[in-house]
């Protein structure tokens, strides 16, 4: 078959996205760190916002993106109410609550949109 070489804006992209892999691995166990970055972030936005007195209806649609974002991290992850109580049938660990939005799933996707 006629397999094209990769060219080199895609290995540029291969070498990009290995490197914020990379950082974002590194950035896994500082987790107050990574919050003050993106409070950080998100205030510039809003003095960006308040300064230009502008883009109120997107930051509305991210405000309410990062609600359903924290609604997700709060709540677990199966309803217990309409299971009911269930004790572990096999040998694997019981946790009463997991969420439903792992918090580092739940930063990057604040940060990302934000």
């Amino acid at each position: 078959m006629n397999e094209d070489p990769p060219s080199a804006l895609h290995e540029l992209q291969a070498k990009a996205g290995q490197r914020l892999q990379r950082y974002l691995d590194k950035s896994s166990p500082h987790v107050l760190y990574r919050w003050l970055g993106l409070l950080a972030v998100a205030l510039i936005y809003i003095i960006r916002v308040w300064y230009l007195r502008g883009f109120y209806v997107v930051t509305y649609g991210i405000a309410i993106f990062d609600l359903n974002l924290l609604l997700g991290f709060l709540t677990p992850q199966a309803d217990p109410e309409s299971e009911g109580p269930q004790l572990p049938t096999n040998e694997t660990e019981f946790r009463p609550f997991v969420r439903r939005l792992p918090e580092f799933k739940f930063w990057w996707v604040s940060v990302h949109w934000d």
